[in-house]
Formats: C-alpha cells, sequence, structure tokens
C-alpha cells in the first residue's frame, strides 16, 4: 500500500467544526461559565482545594503565591500560571467580591486597575468563609475524578455551604455563551434559600421582599426595581448603578462635589481621567478642578466648582457623560447538569437546595457508617470486659496474633473487627473508669446512630439541618447591605447652560459651505464690517446670524436630510479667519450642500412650522418640535423623488400666502394654510403644476398687496411688478405669467430663464454669482417697476459669455 493510500479524504468544513465544536464545549463546561451549585469556575475551584488540600487554611500563617500556583498547575490546571494566578487575584479582592475567598497579603492590586504584585512577592491563604466552600469535602459529600493526568483526584463540585454563585457574582465569555451575575448580600440570599424550603413554589414577588437586588461591594446606588424582576424572572435585565456623591458647600460661597462610591467594575483612575478632560476641554462650564483623595479612609473624589456654578447641573452632567453613572445588564447563565442555562433567581436557589441536599445526605451517610463502625467495635468492648478472666485466659493459650484472634472469634462469637479491637486494648483501659466511659461512649454513639437515621429517613429533618447550618453562616459572616436600592430610573437631564456660557455670537456660512462662530468682541476688534470678514478669494457670506451659544441650528440639505448642530459645536475662529468647511462640522456627503439654516431657541414653541419647497413645485408643512433630536448624524427632513431637491426651507406660523416663482416665468400665490401639517418625513403636496421642463427657482412668504415682486433673469434684466397684481389661487394649480422672454431674430434678448425672484418692502441691496465666479451687487430700486407681464431692463452688466447663476440678498451689518 503506499502513503497516499493510508489518507482518507476530510472536509474542512466538517474537521473545523469538529474541533471547535470540542473546543466550545471545554471553554463553557471547563473554563468561562460557573456551576450552578458553587458558584466557582473550574480554576477557582481548582485553587481553593489545592490551598485546602495543602493546609494553607486561615489558622496557618500566610504562605508564597507562586507555591499555590505551581501546585494547582502541576496538579489539576495544566495551563499557564498566569490565568491561575489571575484567578487567585480576583478572589483576593475586595472591591470585584462580595467575600473575598483568598486572604491576600502583600500588592494585590487596586480599584485604580493597578495590577498585582508578581506572584512570588505576594503570599495568601484561604479566607475564612473560603473554608464554609469547602467544609466537609473529606466526608465524600461530593464526587472527585481524575485529575489531567491520573495521579490524583479533584472534586467535581465543591459542598459550597452557602450560595456563593449569587453572593460573589461571576463574569465569564466563552463560545455563543456569556455570563453576567452580580454580587447579592449573604444575609438576604441565605434567607431567600430558607423561604424556598419553606415554600418551594414561592414568587418572585415574595423572593423579592427579602433579596431587594444586588449588593455590590462598591456600594453605589441601583436604580431600576423593574429591571432586578425581570432579571429574576428570566435571567436578563437591565439596572442602572450610580455613584454616592454629595454635594459640600466651601467658604467664599463656592461649592463642590464629593463622590464616595462608584459603580461595580468602574475603574477609578479612569473615571477621575474623564472628568479632569471634561474639565481641560471645558465640556462644561463650572469646574475649577479634579482631585482625587482616596487613601486609608476609603475612596474620595473631590470635584471642586467654581464660584456660582450650578452644582446640580454638573454633577448631572457627570452622571450623564462619565462612568459616575453606568448601566449593569443581567446575564445569568450557569452550568446546570453540564449544561449551560440561563436561570432566573428561584431556579439559582432551586439548584443550591438540591446540591445541598445531596451533601446533607452523602455527608450523614458517611458519619452513618462511621458511627455504626464504632459503635460495633464499642459493644464488643463492652462484651469483652464482662467476661475478661476468660478472654484473658483464651489469649494466653493461644500460639500468636492469629490464633488468638480466630480463637476469640470462635469462643465468644466477636467478629474479626471486635476481636483486633480486643487485642489492640491497651492494659490501663481495665480501669472501673474505663470501663465506664467505654459504656458510656456506647450509648452516645448510639444516639446519635439514631440522630443520623432520622436526618436520612425525614425530608423535614433533612431540610432543617440545612437551614440551621445556613443560619450559622449567615450570623456569623453575614454583613449590612452596602448598595441602596431605588426602585424609579431617574431621567438625567442636562440643562445646556451647564455645559455652555451663555453668550451671544455671530454665525456665518459661505456660498462655498464654510462656518465658523465668532464672538461679538472680535468683531468689534475687526472693525465691526461686514467687509471685512474673512472669506477665500471669490466666496462671499451668504447667511450671518445673531445667535446665542445655547441655541440650536437646524441645517437643512438639497437632497432632504437635515443636522441639528448646536451653536457651541460650532468652531470658534476670530472674524478675519476663514472658518472650517461644514463637512468637518457635520458628516454631509461631497454631492450635497446647505440651502437653509434656521436658528431655534424653542422647538416646543406652539404654532411653529417648517415649510419645505422643492425644484419639482412639492410643498411641505411640518411642525418644529418633529425636528427636536439628540442625533449628530444627517436624519431624513422631508421626502425627495429622483430628480428633486429641497430649494428653501423657512420657519412660519401658518397665516401667510406662499408665492413661488418658476424658471420659465410662471408664478402662483396660495394661502399656507392649504398646506396641512404633516410627518417628518413626507413628501408633501403638489405647490405648482410645473411644465416638463420647469422648475421653481423662488418662494417668497407674502400678506396683503403691499410691495413688488422683483424677478431677475439669467443674463441680468429684472423688473419688479406690483403684488396687488398676483391675486390669491388655489394651490396646485398652473399659475399665471410673471415675466415675458423676447424672442425672434432682431430683438434683443432679455433671457431664457429667471434665476431669482424676491419680495421686495423696501429697499434691498443683491448679490449676484456668476458662472465664472464673478460678484455682481445692485440695488433693488434699479429695476422698473411694471406689468407682470412685462420683458423687464437690463440692470447689471454680465459678459456675453457669462450668466448668472444665483442672487440673493446680500447681507449687512
Amino acid at each position: 500500500m503506499s502513503i497516499l493510500e493510508q489518507f482518507l479524504p476530510a472536509f474542512l468544513e466538517e474537521v473545523v467544526g469538529d474541533r471547535f465544536g470540542r473546543y466550545s464545549k471545554y471553554i463553557i463546561q471547563e473554563r468561562a461559565i460557573p456551576d450552578v451549585r458553587d458558584g466557582l469556575k473550574p480554576v477557582q475551584r481548582r485553587i481553593l482545594y489545592s490551598m485546602y488540600d495543602a493546609g494553607n487554611t486561615p489558622d496557618k500563617p500566610y504562605r508564597k503565591s507562586a507555591k499555590t500556583v505551581g501546585d494547582v498547575m502541576g496538579n489539576y490546571h495544566p495551563h499557564g500560571d498566569s490565568s491561575i494566578y489571575e484567578g487567585m487575584v480576583r478572589m483576593a479582592q475586595p472591591w470585584k467580591m462580595g467575600h473575598v475567598l483568598v486572604d491576600g497579603h502583600g500588592n494585590w492590586g487596586s480599584q485604580d486597575d493597578d495590577p498585582a504584585a508578581a506572584m512570588r512577592y505576594t503570599e495568601a491563604r484561604l479566607s475564612p468563609i473560603a473554608m464554609e466552600l469547602l467544609r466537609d469535602i473529606e466526608k465524600r459529600t461530593v464526587l472527585f475524578k481524575d485529575n489531567f493526568d491520573n495521579t490524583t483526584k479533584e472534586p467535581v463540585v465543591l459542598p459550597s455551604r452557602f450560595p456563593n454563585l449569587l453572593v460573589n457574582g461571576v463574569t465569564g465569555i466563552s463560545a455563543g455563551f456569556a455570563t453576567e451575575i452580580p454580587t447579592h448580600n449573604l444575609r438576604e440570599v441565605i434567607n431567600a434559600c430558607i423561604a424556598s424550603m419553606d415554600k418551594p413554589d414561592i414568587s418572585i414577588e415574595e423572593l423579592m421582599t427579602i433579596v431587594k437586588g444586588p449588593d455590590f461591594p462598591t456600594g453605589g446606588l441601583i436604580m431600576g426595581e423593574e429591571g432586578i424582576r425581570e432579571a429574576y424572572e428570566t435571567g436578563r435585565g437591565r439596572i442602572y448603578i450610580r455613584s454616592k456623591a454629595a454635594i459640600e458647600d466651601l467658604k467664599g460661597g463656592r461649592q463642590q462635589i464629593v463622590i464616595t462610591e462608584i459603580p461595580y467594575q468602574v475603574v477609578k483612575s479612569r473615571l477621575v481621567t474623564v472628568m479632569e478632560n471634561i474639565r481641560i476641554e471645558k465640556k462644561v462650564d463650572g469646574i475649577s478642578e479634579v482631585r482625587d483623595e482616596s487613601g486609608r479612609n476609603g475612596l474620595r473624589i473631590v470635584v471642586e466648582l467654581k464660584k456660582d456654578a450650578d452644582a446640580k447641573g454638573v454633577l448631572a452632567f457627570l452622571l450623564k457623560k462619565t462612568d459616575l453613572q453606568v448601566t449593569y445588564n443581567f446575564n445569568m447563565v450557569a452550568i446546570v447538569n453540564k449544561t449551560p442555562k440561563q436561570l432566573g433567581l428561584r431556579e439559582i436557589l432551586q439548584a443550591y437546595i438540591a446540591h445541598q441536599k445531596e451533601v446533607v445526605t452523602y455527608r450523614t451517610r458517611y458519619e452513618l457508617e462511621k458511627a455504626e463502625d464504632r459503635a460495633h467495635v464499642l459493644e464488643g468492648l463492652v462484651k469483652a470486659l464482662n467476661i475478661l478472666d476468660e478472654i484473658i485466659a483464651a489469649i494466653k493459650a493461644s500460639k500468636n496474633r492469629q490464633d488468638a484472634q480466630n480463637n476469640l472469634v470462635q469462643k465468644f462469637g466477636f467478629t474479626e473487627r471486635q476481636a483486633e479491637a480486643i487485642l489492640t486494648l491497651q492494659l490501663y483501659r481495665l480501669t472501673n473508669l474505663e470501663i465506664t466511659s467505654l459504656e458510656k461512649e456506647l450509648k452516645e454513639t448510639q444516639k446519635r446512630i439514631a440522630y443520623y437515621r432520622s436526618i436520612l429517613d425525614s425530608e423535614k429533618k433533612l431540610i432543617s439541618v440545612i437551614k440551621g447550618e445556613l443560619v450559622e453562616i449567615r450570623d456569623k459572616y453575614g454583613i449590612d447591605r452596602r448598595s441602596d436600592i431605588q426602585g424609579e430610573v431617574e431621567e438625567l437631564k442636562v440643562n445646556l447652560e451647564v455645559m455652555v456660557p451663555a453668550e451671544e455670537v455671530f454665525v456665518t456660512l459661505s456660498h462655498e459651505g464654510y462656518i465658523k462662530r465668532t464672538s461679538k468682541l472680535s468683531f468689534v476688534r475687526s472693525g465691526g464690517e461686514l467687509e471685512s470678514a474673512g472669506v477665500k478669494e471669490g466666496d462671499v457670506i451668504r447667511t450671518m446670524l445673531d445667535v446665542n451659544t445655547i441655541d440650536q441650528l437646524l441645517l437643512f440639505t438639497r437632497k432632504g436630510q437635515y443636522f441639528q448642530l448646536p451653536v457651541h459645536q460650532i468652531p470658534e475662529f476670530k472674524w478675519k479667519d476663514t472658518g472650517t468647511a461644514v463637512v468637518n462640522v457635520v458628516t454631509m456627503p461631497k454631492d450635497d450642500s446647505i440651502v437653509s439654516v434656521i436658528p431655534v431657541k424653542d422647538f416646543e414653541e406652539a404654532n411653529r412650522t417648517l415649510v419645505f419647497v422643492t425644484k419639482r413645485g412639492q410643498v411641505k408643512r411640518t411642525e418644529l418640535k418633529e425636528y427636536k433630536s439628540s442625533r449628530s448624524t444627517a436624519i431624513a427632513a422631508v421626502k425627495v423623488t429622483d430628480g428633486d431637491e429641497v430649494l428653501r426651507v423657512a420657519v412660519s406660523e401658518g397665516n401667510m400666502e406662499m408665492l413661488l416663482v418658476t424658471k420659465l416665468g410662471m408664478s402662483i400665490r396660495f394661502q399656507e394654510s392649504e398646506v396641512n401639517p404633516m410627518g417628518r418625513v413626507a413628501a408633501g403636496v403638489r405647490g405648482i403644476q410645473l411644465k416638463p421642463d420647469d422648475e421653481v427657482i423662488a418662494a417668497e412668504w407674502v400678506s396683503g398687496d403691499e410691495g413688488e415682486v422683483l424677478v431677475l433673469t439669467e443674463i441680468g434684466f429684472a423688473k419688479r411688478s406690483l403684488l396687488l397684481d398676483y391675486p390669491v389661487q388655489g394651490r396646485g394649480g398652473k399659475g399665471i405669467q410673471t415675466f415675458e422672454f423676447k424672442e425672434g431674430k432682431r430683438v434683443r434678448p432679455n433671457g431664457e430663464r429667471l434665476v431669482s425672484a424676491f419680495h421686495c418692502k423696501e429697499e434691498r441691496e443683491l448679490m449676484l454669482l456668476t458662472s465664472s465666479g464673478a460678484q455682481l451687487t445692485f440695488s433693488t430700486e434699479k429695476a422698473p417697476i411694471d406689468d407682470r407681464k412685462s420683458t423687464g431692463k437690463a440692470v447689471v452688466a454680465v459678459d456675453k459669455k457669462d450668466v448668472i447663476e444665483t442672487a440673493f440678498t446680500r447681507v449687512t451689518n
């Protein structure tokens, strides 16, 4: 047979699937997920048993951690020493465990996430409460299995005389499963066990009167009774953990926030760093200093505030933006009969009680065997002492020890076990006092036997024993609750005034999309003139807003998206600086652009609506409050069909008339109230019926008959016609003509399309931008007043090869 014929084909999917399946089974059962009975992962169980087996107990001196790690690795856990030591370190850290299982001596890390010293420097021994996990292990209470090399035995599970899974909690991640069980109060959990034994069908509501919720070693305030109930029912739920903080008064009218407890598993040093960065970056107004004053007396973080700072507002901001308040997600998964299961509180308690019944039953059987053996020996001794002379004579007549043993069995009816005990009896035991004490010991042993049998024969007596031993542990090791519980989740509302000092500023947006925020002081120092504003060559300021840093801006784009941009988040520049491209401030695609910027002080202001007009003549009106958002990314503002785009967005109270003007010289005037308010992402309704090659180029809000309508063509012809000549019509019609284009070979053309239209009640200066980049200005007063259908007059000189692209009111200050 050739070498190749000895190999069988294998599919990669099958091989990988098989290997990964085995690996997953191993890490679920033997690494990351705890056993429901003792609440320990295998490495933790091996550490505790190895220390116990080596006599590294609380009544002995501390022993080097390296020796324990070596024992565990050599006998039970053939993996890296670092994983063993890390498991040992966690069991010694009081800020992670409800009750530490390893009594550490030396540097075992800190709440600042400092690592423990190397194992060669630290010392450890079992803590007193860890002995309760191991108590009775030598009495055949739990199963043992062979270790990895079959040289010794290790326990499959520990007797765990208290409910360690709930008391110390656990965190673990494996393949397809993860577990997150919080720490609980020892007294409450044991009381819940007793209640569950008294009433096996106890409800979650009844259990929650005993176990209020988790109890973290770091304290803090737990919020969310509903989340706790859900977790105790299903194994999954969410709660919020808030730091314990107080506001203290200082001299000079100043205040400080003092934090004495932080949420479970939050690293203190990182928390302090984040708070200090908030102060440095001035994300909140009013913090003068952040100090970590933690020491021997416990945790203490001080946030010192400036004079007149809003202490409650700053605290609310810190709770919302830092780990002073965190969410904690229950995911109570444990191994039950070698299978990972998600468990509620009742299931965990029932599994623990069932384990304790087994432990106490096996222990009682073991002790019964020992007692029966002792009683059997004592019966033989007492019988022998009553016929002592005959027994001595029989022994004397015997040839050797074996013959003497045989003679005792045959002549007097002793068992071999009794005969051996008689032969090893010391002479001093023949005194009257010793004979009496043997009889007394026999009676006591018989009483113990009766007691053990009563336990094995009665479930009620068995449960009574378990209860009694649990109560002893509760009374010995129980501590007061450290975490307070609040039923309702308190919503954190942070006023913008806390984060940002209120300041009147200018915000400008240029035609090419450059935005900046400028203090009024910088504006005044630069001459207080619009002409001195910094813009790129060929660019011009199109929008200038006088706003406050605590206001919001709504930026609407051509493609129907919008951004909510707080004014204070716009980068600050000097008046003579160019500013920054708006795409650096909001994540807008390169093929989109801003068409309207609307400042908002209050989104809830009554009767305020946003009106959208698109180039294809669609009009939509939506309440302003619909556009309030906490997102900084693009949000849909209006549904825009293919080939269409937003022309203008304006704020209105719904009591005006709208005037739409099209590229081909048509116009329509209708009541704004004809457009009913609709949802944020609606497409709107038809404002004007357009010809196939026509589009809307302007939308103006008018009322009454005062003023004129100015229209402008791409080659600089313009005219004004009285608003009176534009009657109010029904929405959605073809409209009426507002400009007449000249046609013919011998006629001087006045343009082929309108580029803009304006409602003028008084003189306005318009800025015109041409396709070549030229900037032209003219006053609306230069445009003649004429009939609605008139041809207009040239008001600006535009080069023959150039055309006007857009026109807008020139910004003035």
